[in-house]
């Protein structure tokens, strides 16, 4: 029996473009089929069709249909029924898909009052229950809550809980687990098993992490440019690709696997002078001494945050770091553990309540007092963010970014400016006519170059960059992971690299520091923690990566 069956489905713009092409996908209940793919291959528009929510005017030929309703060409209230009764939608960023201005309560109840025709109070009821299938701890007190009271982890378990209000046959899932740190992750990959197993619901699951499709995936689906490039099960995919592109995906997928002998010469000297190689334990929290090589050196930094009319929150409690000159730094736990905390106070954007910070030999305890010193410090670090459409303003061009902090910081102008401009951006990748290109029409990976660019042009001793990988596909993330590496290596740069993909710490980072709730508990040589971590909480972030399903 098929759930879903789309045959041949093709949709081009009014303008002609093409962007899906000969599509044939089908889901049985109980099986979880992934589709894969860079960004622009069509996967978020395929899924979307069987909802109906297709580009206006766009010409649509072939067939999408559904617990045996055609939805292509289907009125209104037939696509009603569908996304009632058939198909529900689990999207990628919880905070955009419920009101902040309602409750959790209104979010669950809403649809079963004005759909299902469920009374208020039995409404409640099922709201709670669901709630509780998806492992939330306090159901009933959650109901009154709102959406910024929540972690990104516990929203997105209300947003599988509000789309099984429907008794969905089919779940829908597009990148549900993107922006989530490695145990978050695992928890929700979890609760979507057991709902799939329990419900016997088919699922749709759309990711650029090839790791986590193999690790909930029956079946497995590659597309490229609105094509099919591949298809088969998950394990013949990941073990045994047939095409080039499917291949290049999964070269590009970072793995915590360590092979020493394809180490960079960095990170084995990391391994040679680092406790936790050759059977030291690793924890290595006593090895941030003082030492005048080092570019980047804390000593018991502390940041505590005290809410109104809540309890304080010591956010990094006596975080030790030392980072040579040409060094890289990981930073990896879990969401709130205050890898973001420590990045600001060495970047400058927070003030450490106590403790010791010096780069290149300065101390950064005292708060700037002017401008000269306010610009002195962020010359001496610079920083990426995740997102670099929120860091970068819209309303200018990627070469007056780049060359506003040449000007703002080295005090070069004109034309002068503007070539080393563009001679930044060439340097990361982007040609000469990107520098006039605005944000909004560049794809993601182009943007994080942008960013990149700017943040290196004032030649600063130190680069932070916080996530600035974690919502690009495995392709681009790999191209600006190899773009860090040659920037570090031309320029001798010191990197602080905070992430929650272990694998791209791996990649990326000699040293590896891990944290939970605000305190340092492991420290040293990445290979050695990855291969073997002492303490229970870093044992616990490598058992949440996903592993395949043929493995576990």
């Amino acid at each position: 029996m098929t759930l879903l069956e789309i045959s041949e489905l093709t949709l081009d713009l009014p303008n002609g473009k093409r962007l899906l092409d000969d599509i044939s996908i089908s889901v049985a209940p109980g099986e979880t089929v992934g589709l894969v793919g860079e960004s622009g291959s069509g996967k978020s528009l395929t899924a979307r069709s069987v909802l109906g929510l297709l580009p206006q005017n766009a010409r649509l030929s072939g067939s999408v249909r559904i617990d045996d309703h055609e939805v292509l060409g289907s009125s209104r209230s037939t696509l009603l029924d569908v996304r009632r009764h058939s198909a529900s939608m689990v999207f990628q960023d919880p905070r955009s898909g419920i009101n902040p201005m309602r409750t959790i309560g209104d979010f669950m109840t809403e649809s079963l009052r004005l759909c299902q025709g469920v009374s208020a109070a039995a409404a409640r009821a099922q709201a709670i229950e669901l709630l509780q299938a998806v492992r939330l701890p306090r159901p009933a007190e959650h109901l009154s809550q709102y959406p910024h009271e929540f972690s990104g982890g516990m929203l997105q378990r209300v947003m599988i809980a509000g789309a099984l209000t429907s008794s969905p046959k089919l779940l829908i899932c597009d990148e549900p687990t993107t922006a989530l740190d490695v145990t978050t992750q695992a928890e929700i990959i979890q609760v979507l098993r057991e709902q799939r197993d329990a419900r016997g619901m088919g699922m749709l699951f759309i990711t650029h992490d090839l790791n986590l499709a193999a690790s909930i995936c029956d079946r497995v689906t590659v597309m490229q440019k609105g094509r099919i490039e591949e298809r088969g099960t998950a394990r013949h995919i990941f073990l045994s690709p047939t095409t080039e592109y499917t291949k290049r995906l999964i070269a590009a997928t970072p793995s915590i696997a360590v092979d020493p002998a394809g180490l960079p010469d960095s990170t084995r000297r990391a391994a040679d002078r680092v406790p936790g190689v050759g059977g030291e334990p690793n924890v290595g929290l006593e090895r941030a001494a003082a030492d005048d090589e080092a570019m980047v050196f804390a000593d018991k930094l502390t940041k505590t945050y005290f809410p109104r009319g809540k309890a304080p929150v010591v956010a990094v409690a006596e975080a030790s770091i030392s980072i040579p000159r040409g060094g890289s730094l990981g930073v990896v736990g879990e969401s709130g553990s205050g890898k973001s905390t420590l990045a600001r106070m060495i970047i400058g954007l927070e003030q450490p309540d106590g403790g010791e910070l010096r780069i290149a030999g300065a101390s950064r305890m005292a708060v700037p007092r002017n401008r000269q010193e306010r610009l002195q410090r962020a010359r001496s670090a610079q920083m990426v963010f995740q997102d670099p459409y929120l860091s970068l303003d819209p309303r200018i061009p990627a070469g007056r970014a780049v060359e506003d902090a040449i000007t703002l910081h080295t005090g070069v102008k004109g034309a002068a400016a503007r070539a080393r401009a563009i001679e930044l951006l060439d340097s990361v990748g982007l040609g000469e006519e990107f520098a006039s290109a605005h944000p909004r029409t560049l794809s993601g990976g182009q943007r994080q170059r942008v960013a990149i660019a700017r943040a290196i042009a004032i030649d600063p001793d130190v680069l932070v960059l916080d996530e600035a990988t974690s919502a690009l596909d495995v392709s681009v993330q790999a191209q600006v992971l190899d773009l860090l590496a040659r920037v570090r290596e031309e320029r001798g740069l010191t990197i602080l690299f905070i992430s929650h993909d272990l694998g791209v710490v791996r990649r990326v980072c000699d040293e590896t520091v891990v944290m939970r709730r605000g305190e340092i508990v492991e420290y040293g040589a990445t290979e050695g923690i990855l291969t073997a971590p002492q303490h229970e909480y870093t044992r616990s972030l490598l058992a949440s990566v996903p592993q395949p399903v043929w493995e576990e």
